[in-house]
């Protein structure tokens, strides 16, 4: 029998045996060789028995990962849905909330204009009421014909919320500054207090058909213990258009009619015959 070693890691002896056609010389290598075999045999039973549980463990962890993974896959399609689901619930939410605020915004929208107009009309209505007061006795008729009310008697003009009356201008209609003033209070109103350049160019645009010489009384005079020009609802000067500086006592103001339009009053005796304005508020509130 030759031994010869291979490979020591994995396989340690490999026997050959050589038999003769004799048989009493070999009946004991025989046996030996048997043996060999037999305890090579469990050893490789050894192994193998060790090898098997070990493929086995291999096999379950392979199988238990290759689940794990499996249920990975499966929670993350369906959280994929969820977020998806989740995302267009939102989105459809987020639109109609949307789209109700612009309902909202457009009714708040108008609710203010009607706010703004209501405002308007109350405020137009407690002027009239006021306006209304004013008069010991008010001409429905008059300011009302047909139950709809206008902002000034017929002859007279309207400049922002007052309403003006230019007299006649004609030889035989001029009185003297008192006379004018009680002409205007006859019809609840008074000569024309002017306290802007606004009103004073409105003046003047209706006062150019007169002589060139003449003027309109306007409600300015020193007529006073202190001799202070005041207008004649006790108010001072707030804006002046003197033709001239030159003081005189007891005299009342007029309106030139072709003055320079910074230069439109004149002092004159008050005793003078002269067209004259009136001046009253108007009954309805201008926009």
């Amino acid at each position: 029998m030759i031994k010869v070693k291979i490979m020591e890691e994995e396989l340690n002896y490999v026997a050959l045996t050589f038999k003769t056609q004799g048989t009493s010389t070999h009946e004991k290598p025989n046996e030996m060789e048997v043996i060999y075999d037999v305890v090579k045999t469990e050893e490789q039973e050894r192994n193998t028995s060790s090898v098997v549980p070990e493929n086995g463990k291999k096999a379950q962890l392979c199988t238990g990962l290759h689940l794990v993974a499996a249920g990975s896959g499966i929670l993350c399609v369906i959280l994929l849905f969820g977020v998806t689901a989740l995302g267009i619930y939102l989105n459809t939410v987020m639109s109609e909330l949307s789209s109700e605020n612009i309902k909202l915004t457009g009714r708040e929208r108008q609710l203010e204009r009607k706010a703004e107009e209501l405002t308007r009309e109350r405020d137009r209505l407690n002027w009239t009421i006021e306006a209304i007061l004013e008069y010991d006795n008010f001409r429905v008729n008059a300011y009302c014909p047909q139950k709809v009310c206008k902002p000034c008697l017929d002859g007279w003009v309207q400049f922002q919320s007052n309403c003006y009356l230019f007299s006649k201008a004609d030889y035989y209609s001029r009185k003297v500054w008192k006379k004018g003033l009680d002409e205007c209070r006859q019809t609840n109103a008074n000569l024309v207090v002017i306290d802007s350049q606004e009103e004073q160019e409105f003046i003047s645009n209706h006062t150019i058909y007169s002589s060139e010489y003449q003027g309109y009384w306007i409600g300015l005079s020193n007529k006073n213990p202190v001799n202070t020009w005041m207008w004649v609802d006790g108010s001072n000067i707030t804006v002046s258009f003197w033709k001239t500086e030159e003081d005189r006592k007891d005299s009342c103001a007029l309106s030139l009619n072709h003055a320079d339009s910074l230069a439109k009053w004149d002092k004159v005796t008050c005793d003078s015959w002269n067209p004259w304005i009136c001046e009253t508020r108007a009954v309805i509130k201008p926009d």
